[in-house]
């Protein structure tokens, strides 16, 4: 049995799909110390992993200027400022929370700026989970993929990570990583949550990486849902996700003008959202939370902000859908969809009743669509999921541990 510490940031996207992999751990027999934020904590614990706390977040949900698509290189680079400014307080709690503990490696969000540098400073081994799709040569996050320290001279950020890679230097003896690389953290393994199928771009994919397909983890959670109105019906379930959905509120007035008062069943989810100044329609039903995996068992066709997660899902149960991305790498996976034949785009911006009533009929009409996820899903199949990821993390743990013992003797 090892011990094992896992990290990761607030979000769902990225908590979520590490579950299945953290309770095949448990499973095999590793003892996992998962720290996040309590609004995962009952679903962690549900994996049999020990949840902790982090005394600060990582870096602010209320720090939205890097939520949008659209967002300029000098937001970006205040936001990330911010992330530095606070991160030698962050290790030092993290690591006095930790002291005496010996672990044996460490797992992380590839969103978890620190990961590679605790890695460093405790002299484990790292496995990265990678919830987002894209590297950074991939991802036009707001042109972060355009950003070096030469670049971006006179900006604060500059001297913030100058200070910070000396400091972690003088203390501990590690190397700060690229600024862009705090935020697709690489590890000595990396598992990512598709196929080789499914990437545009595999030359940017090391033999490090472990494509295990998507995360078939299902969420048990004692949601009050009224099922009973979906048997027998045409569903559409629309979906915006968590972190976007509220870039545009009038987008749901949308949704509601657009299948009023149709024979579909609408399920959408308004996560965070007052939708009291909402007109909600009769034939919809609107939550802030639902059991997504439970819902698609109803769906005939969905609306998605194409997440990574949110994108696997319906992939997985067969599923069309039309995308509507928002920012960090919805674009992005929705671009690869639509590449495949399996999803029509529709631009926020320029969205209308009749481009959403169209291209929800042509993707439900059109067996091509169909046949097409149909082609991913099979990719999907030939992945090993959790059990090869777990197979794969004790290979690495095996091997560095020979490793140790020839440089020992």
């Amino acid at each position: 049995m090892s011990k094992v510490l896992f990290l990761n940031i607030h979000g769902h996207g990225h908590v979520n799909p590490t579950l299945g992999l953290v309770e095949e751990l448990v499973n095999r027999g590793e003892e996992v110390t998962y720290y996040c934020y309590d609004e995962f904590k009952e679903r962690i614990e549900r994996t049999g992993a020990t949840f902790r706390s982090f005394k600060t977040e990582v870096f602010s949900r209320s720090s939205s200027d890097h939520k949008n698509k659209n967002v300029s290189m000098n937001q970006m680079l205040n936001f990330i400022n911010t992330v530095l400014q606070s991160s030698e307080s962050f290790i030092n709690d993290l690591l006095d929370d930790i002291k005496g503990i010996n672990f044996d490696y460490i797992m992380y969000g590839a969103s978890f700026p620190y990961g590679k540098i605790l890695s460093q400073i405790l002299k484990i081994p790292s496995v990265s989970s990678f919830a987002i799709f894209a590297t950074p040569q991939e991802l036009e996050y707001g042109g972060a993929n355009k950003i070096n320290i030469d670049s971006i001279k006179g900006h604060p950020v500059v001297d913030t990570y100058t200070k910070l890679s000396n400091n972690l230097m003088n203390d501990y003896g590690v190397k700060m990583p690229g600024i862009v690389e705090l935020f697709f953290n690489k590890g000595d393994l990396n598992i990512a949550y598709t196929s080789e199928y499914f990437i545009p771009h595999p030359e940017y994919y090391d033999s490090s990486f472990k494509f295990i397909g998507p995360p078939t983890y299902e969420i048990k959670e004692n949601l009050d849902f009224p099922f009973h109105k979906l048997k027998d019906k045409k569903v559409i379930y629309i979906s915006l996700g968590t972190v976007f959905n509220k870039a545009d509120l009038q987008i749901y007035n949308m949704f509601f003008e657009t299948f009023a008062n149709t024979d579909y069943v609408i399920v959408m989810t308004a996560y965070n959202i007052d939708i009291s100044s909402f007109t909600i329609p009769s034939n919809f039903i609107v939550r802030n939370y639902v059991p997504q995996s439970e819902i698609l068992k109803y769906t005939a066709v969905a609306i998605t902000h194409a997440g990574m997660n949110s994108t696997n899902d319906l992939i997985y149960n067969h599923i069309p859908f039309v995308a509507i991305p928002f920012g960090a790498d919805q674009p992005y996976i929705a671009s690869r969809a639509e590449e495949l034949g399996a999803a029509i785009i529709l631009d926020k911006d320029k969205l209308s009743v009749e481009d959403l009533r169209n291209s929800v009929e042509e993707v439900l009409s059109n067996t091509s669509y169909l046949n097409n996820i149909n082609k991913i899903n099979e990719s999907f199949k030939q992945c090993g999921g959790y059990s090869e990821a777990v197979d794969a993390i004790f290979e690495l743990k095996s091997r560095t541990l020979s490793e140790l013992l020839e440089l020992n003797s």
